[in-house]
């Protein structure tokens, strides 16, 4: 029977150790058997007749709660909380508080243990600490096999080798079919107690320089030696420095540890810590000392490199939990096709790093690790976010066939490079592209873009630990406008708040983040913010044409305001003797509703407009197109959304200002081809766009698809989009 023997004899003597020396009246010990059911293996304190009787789904109750988020959990009064499932064969009925830890093994959630008390006490860090340390020896116990037969996980084990299908998000653009290889950034510890701390310390601090000159030489790579690589690496080089990391683990040394188990037990308190922030920046911050703590594991084993040591196969797919930008690094990047994590953002370090070297990358795969082994064949599709585990033969030909396809249209698109943007009678659309890094840049002579219709100035400010310096500012505009040469740059200043939080500036948690501080109204707030940003574009634009949009403006004061600010920066360098640009051209982003009711007011005082269609459309609709439960009750191509549209570039036509759209909106062809029906001749999107945007103004007659578009937008249709497909169907429009 599973459970008996001297493994379980030693498991209750655990149980009755740790009441005892914890002065707890309660202490259990749950392991997972299959089908994901926590059962109750040893206890001191409950009624023992519940021993392998009591069981909680994961995720059930408080102990399956630990086990499925993988954190510690102390509670002063267990009964009071949500989670809480009361198991009447255990007799916990009179306890009330409780601290829990997961006992993990090689990065899987094993089982959970347990203490309780009577009184409603807090147990302090110490307590807790001393907990995982014992889960810790505890893991290996279970790992042993004694306890739990192996074999009843075969049939979990089968059910993983069939085809999975992933919906995850689409971090890094492009598209992979190779195999799959794990990260594996965790090094087994083997052995915990120290038998000389001083040893152990001079082992961590050996560890430490390792570790150091490793980054130092990463840094020194040509490949990432300038740009948005480098800022990244430098905030990471500053946590591998960090003194308060450092001194955390000789504590946990000192206390008896060796170097590794001191290293996990605190990367296992910084994880319990961080692991319920939801703030995206703060997150990346975990991902960073997560990175950090692997790294050191592996040059205290000696092991100081992951799977990127191993000579990768031909078309490798990297699957990780998370991943920081240096180990992403450390990997041969003509073997490596794609990488595929359970976590990462948009704005994530990796991500950022990915997309500079042009890896597709699928964050949001939760639990990833658990369904896959290494080898297996492996779909990624950065584009879409949709990953393929062991692929039937008829979906893994479908894809190649599809890949051929993708491969083939790109080699047409790159062929439209110095072909003009017109449509087929004639009309001249102006194609922009969309950036943000110094990576970017290069795309605007591959796509044969018109220029840069939006570049996104707070990047810089996101990967950086501190503001950004005004040396580091006047740099990055410099090089933006010197790479882009005589094609015009937008640039739109700070947009932060939301979900794109700066810790430095010490925003507070809002209940609406969409519609609170943020853009204009954060920096407006906050002046100096925005006169080093302006003052920087004004020094980094000398001797050229400064193009400079506001964000977020709901107000034509806002815009008259933000307008000040830059001419106050204006006449101050004038003033200074300082070299200015030739000409300044200042416009604002439309993507307030309210705004487009003020253009009267507006449109003498800006010289372009710029429609920011992905907020204007969801506060239009007052749907968050982030929400899967509510992005789909509205449609861009529904009468509503167009002619409010065609009411601003009709106004700013009149009125002689230039108007443009930057959004999802403008990158697809069907889409695309529907603005310019409506009028637009201007028009921002992902570099990646431009081709397919471009192939489809070449097959279109614009003057009859306006003629058509005018008939149906004052129609009763909830969407047109059925009836636009239609018309690029019968008159030959690639869509």
């Amino acid at each position: 029977m599973a459970g008996a023997g001297p493994a379980q004899q030693r498991l209750n003597q655990v149980v009755r150790n740790i009441a005892a020396n914890m002065v707890a009246e309660v202490c259990s010990i749950y392991l997972l058997r299959a089908g994901n059911v926590l059962e109750l293996f040893a206890t001191e304190g409950l009624n023992p007749e519940s021993v392998h009787k009591a069981r909680l789904k994961v995720g059930e109750g408080l102990v399956g709660t630990i086990a499925d988020t993988a954190t510690p959990l102390s509670l002063p009064d267990a009964q009071s909380h949500p989670k809480f499932a009361y198991l009447p064969e255990t007799g916990e009925e009179i306890y009330h508080s409780l601290v829990g830890v997961p006992i993990i093994r090689a990065g899987r959630v094993v089982g959970v243990l347990v203490v309780q008390n009577r009184t409603m006490r807090e147990y302090d860090e110490d307590e807790i600490d001393a907990m995982q340390t014992i889960a810790m020896v505890l893991a290996e116990l279970v790992g042993q096999g004694e306890l739990v037969d192996p074999g009843e996980f075969r049939e979990a084990e089968l059910r993983r080798r069939e085809p999975y299908i992933y919906d995850g998000v689409g971090l890094a653009e492009g598209l992979a079919l190779g195999v799959a290889v794990l990260h594996e950034p965790r090094v087994a510890v083997d052995s915990l107690i120290a038998e000389d701390p001083v040893v152990e310390l001079n082992r961590l601090a050996e560890a430490m320089s390792g570790l150091r000159r490793r980054i130092d030489d990463m840094l020194d790579d040509q490949e990432v030696s300038t740009g948005e690589h480098r800022d990244v690496l430098e905030a990471y080089r500053m946590f591998a420095h960090d003194r308060g990391w450092r001194e955390k683990i000789e504590e946990a040394i000192k206390s008896g540890l060796t170097a590794e188990a001191a290293v996990e037990r605190v990367q296992m308190e910084t994880r319990a810590r961080m692991g319920s922030i939801t703030d995206p920046y703060l997150r990346e911050r975990l991902s960073d000392l997560e990175d950090l703590a692997n790294r050191l594991m592996r040059h205290l084993a000696g092991k100081t490199e992951t799977a990127a040591g191993d000579e990768l196969p031909e078309e490798a797919i990297l699957i990780a939990r998370s991943m920081g930008p240096a180990e992403l690094l450390d990997y041969d990047r003509t073997r490596l096709k794609a990488v595929v994590l359970e976590e990462g953002s948009q704005t994530s370090h990796v991500a950022i790093v990915a997309r500079g070297l042009g890896i597709p990358l699928v964050g949001g795969c939760e639990r990833v690790l658990e369904r896959v082994d290494p080898g297996d064949v492996v779909i990624a599709d950065g584009d879409t976010g949709q990953v393929i585990f062991r692929p039937t033969q008829e979906v893994a030909a479908a894809f190649a066939e599809n890949l051929r396809i993708r491969v083939e249209q790109r080699a047409e698109y790159a062929a439209l490079r110095d072909v003009p943007a017109e449509t087929r009678d004639g009309v001249p659309i102006k194609l922009y592209m969309n950036a943000g890094l110094m990576v970017d840049l290069p795309h605007l002579v591959e796509t044969g873009a018109d220029g840069i219709g939006l570049f996104r100035t707070e990047l810089q400010f996101m990967v950086s630990s501190t503001m950004p310096r005004l040396a580091a500012q006047i740099e990055l505009y410099a090089n933006v406008l010197a790479s882009a040469g005589d094609r015009p740059v937008i640039f739109r200043t700070l947009d932060v708040g939301g979900d794109k939080v700066l810790p430095y500036l010490g925003a507070a948690r809002e209940e609406n983040p969409a519609l609170g501080w943020r853009a204009i109204r954060l920096v407006l707030d906050r002046p100096a913010l925005l006169r080093y940003q302006l003052r920087a574009l004004l020094i980094a634009a000398a001797g050229r044409t400064l193009h400079v949009m506001f964000p977020m403006v709901a107000d034509v004061a806002e815009f008259r305001q933000a307008r000040q600010i830059l001419e106050v920066e204006r006449r101050r360098l004038d003033r200074l003797g300082r070299p200015l640009p030739e000409a300044i051209r200042v416009g604002t982003m439309l993507e307030v509703p309210a705004l487009a009711y003020q253009l009267p007011a507006l449109l003498p005082l800006v010289d372009f407009i710029s429609i920011g269609s992905n907020d204007l459309l969801q506060f239009f609709f007052a749907a968050d197109r982030g929400n899967p439960k509510v992005s789909g009750r509205y449609d861009i191509l529904a009468p509503a959304a167009l002619k409010l549209l065609k009411g601003i570039n009709d106004a700013c036509t009149q009125a002689n200002v230039p108007v443009s759209l930057c959004g999802e909106m403008a990158g697809r062809p069907l889409e695309a081809m529907t603005l310019i029906g409506l009028g637009f001749r201007s028009i921002s999107m992902n570099a990646v766009s431009i081709g397919p945007v471009k192939a489809m103004l070449r097959g279109l007659n614009v003057g009859d698809f306006r003629a058509y578009i005018d008939r149906l937008i004052d129609g009763p249709d909830r969407t047109l989009r059925g009836k636009i497909e239609s018309f690029a169907r019968d008159h030959g429009v690639r869509i």
